[in-house]
């Protein structure tokens, strides 16, 4: 039975399944917190799939907090050319990784 479950957060969307980890924008939660996500797009439970309408109604996703860091770093390179204009600065963004535990 393939059980899983396509959840929105961060202006993105995912594709979950219980046991799975992944990075995501940075939450508002510590680490080692359980969280949940009511944004829930679609269920899937073996033949049994809820469409939502944009959400499933009741609808739930448990993961827990492993960790909140900020990522490898991005350069920024601006560049104008004949006009000796050059920027170049870096970025790091933070990101949160769960593990889903429930869907």
């Amino acid at each position: 039975m393939d059980k899983f479950a396509i959840i929105e957060t961060g202006g993105k969307q995912y594709r979950v399944a219980p046991g799975q980890k992944l990075k995501i924008e940075k939450l508002l939660a510590k680490d080692g917190e359980k969280f949940v996500f009511e944004n829930v797009l679609l269920a899937v439970d073996g033949e049994e799939v809820t469409l939502g309408t944009p959400n499933v109604k009741g609808g739930k996703v448990e993961a827990r907090v492993l960790r909140t860091a900020k990522g490898d770093k991005k350069i920024v390179f601006r560049y104008h050319s004949k006009t000796r204009y050059r920027k170049k600065k870096g970025h790091r963004q933070l990101f949160t990784e769960v593990e889903i535990t429930k869907v």
